[in-house]
């Protein structure tokens, strides 16, 4: 199947019936609005109308109409505050699921700062240069490069794109995109399958994840965004506040806690995090819970300490659950670039880093350090934050990643494939 096809496919969906239920959505919910609207208003004028004029016929008929009106006017509140209730409820269970073609526009959304700079940059690349030659690749490689691809992956994409260039006998410049679209993915994946699924328990067992990172990289809040997700998937979710060091982190777990119905497990500021994870298991497994998420410390200055804490959480958690924690995920900051690499390194000398969370995505203008971070450490990026909102944390996708940063070259390209 060529790239073409398999990119359209799977990230694409079906754009236009997802535009046509988004509209009767709105028409419902606006034609909906206008019916409260109208009701309300209709109730009171009613009772207004309807007690003055019989004021004047008697005492006696007063006192009844105010009899007949007011228990009404209560029922018709009780009944509203039940609907819009009701209306509450039913959202969470109401779980439509993301289609192809709205993740992917999240992709496309979340990535606009790097494409802007990054890709006006190839596409005026393409067009000074009508055929491909040496001058060509080389101020290729220095885009790459500038948008934080990292050099050793740049070096790899230009030997693989030379080849392909040979191969296939290209001469000119249209369609390249493609071409390396196609090749970033194939560095990416390399073979592997699987790369973003959680290892989560078969039900019945616990699921214990534990996040690490440095402050200030969006760990708290990737936490609350992965419970919310976990939860609207039917998963029972505890909270571990392991970051007892750093002022007001248990208060903000507790914030995310609330806001996403989790039980969060804490104690005082400044009591040993290990203990926190001892009592949160126990929590958990005495609450018959699906899935703990622990929360820990991000202290680098001091790196030897910030490492024996986490190894002595490690150890509590292991022996409590074999073979937990089931995943260890490391939060980045997408915005600090190169950094994040060095972080990352750092963290996988310490624990046994099992995956990626790059936060703050949509915030740079160089999204290539997913690519940096896959290719020079082997560690998958399993989320990536695309946004501020609940659902904006998304289960990172090699394809839709390498489509968000030549969204606009490669839909002309799919939709001339689409002319042939």
């Amino acid at each position: 199947m060529s790239f073409f096809k398999r990119l359209k496919d799977k990230l694409m969906g079906n754009p236009a019936e997802e535009e046509k239920l988004e509209a009767v959505d709105k028409e419902q919910e606006s034609v909906q609005a206008e019916l409260e609207e109208s009701n309300e208003p209709a109730a009171i004028e009613t009772v207004d109308v309807e007690v003055p004029e019989q004021v004047e016929e008697s005492p006696a008929m007063e006192m009844v109409k105010e009899a007949e009106v007011e228990p009404t006017f209560e029922i018709e509140e009780e009944q509203a505050e039940i609907q819009e209730l009701a209306v509450i409820e039913d959202t969470p269970v109401e779980e439509k699921k993301p289609s192809a073609w709205s993740i992917t526009q999240k992709f496309k959304a979340g990535l606009e700062k790097t494409r802007n700079s990054f890709t006006s940059k190839v596409n005026d690349l393409v067009a000074r240069y009508r055929k491909v030659d040496e001058d060509f690749f080389e101020e290729l490689e220095d885009l790459l490069l500038q948008a934080d691809v990292g050099f050793e992956t740049v070096m790899e994409l230009m030997d693989k794109l030379r080849f392909e260039v040979q191969r296939k006998n290209i001469k000119d410049t249209n369609g390249i995109q493609a071409v390396i679209s196609e090749k970033l993915v194939e560095i990416y994946e390399q073979g592997e399958q699987d790369l973003i699924e959680l290892n989560l328990q078969p039900e019945g067992e616990l699921t214990v994840i534990l996040f690490v990172g440095v402050n200030g990289v969006g760990k708290t809040t990737t936490i609350g965004k992965l419970a919310h997700r976990l939860k609207s998937q039917g998963k029972t979710v505890v909270l571990a506040a392991g970051d007892t060091f750093r002022a007001g982190a248990i208060d903000q777990l507790q914030v995310w806690g609330d806001r996403v119905g989790c039980e969060v497990i804490k104690q005082s500021e400044g009591s040993d995090p290990a203990a926190v994870m001892y009592d949160a298991i126990r929590a958990a497994k005495n609450r018959k819970a699906d899935v703990l998420i622990c929360d820990t410390a991000g202290r680098l200055q001091n790196k030897v300490n910030l490492m024996n804490e986490l190894e002595k959480v490690h150890r509590v958690i292991s022996r409590e659950i074999p073979n937990a924690p089931h995943e260890v995920l490391l939060a980045l900051d997408a915005t600090t670039g190169q950094n994040a690499l060095v972080q990352a390194q750092t963290f996988k000398e310490a624990t046994n880093v099992t995956g990626i969370v790059l936060t703050k995505l949509d915030g740079t203008a160089k999204g290539g350090i997913v690519l940096a971070i896959r290719n020079k450490l082997h560690i998958p990026v399993k989320f990536v934050g695309l946004g501020e909102k609940m659902d904006d944390l998304q289960p990172f996708d090699a394809e839709r990643y390498v489509y968000g940063l030549f969204a606009d070259g490669l839909d002309k390209e799919l939709q001339n494939s689409d002319d042939e």
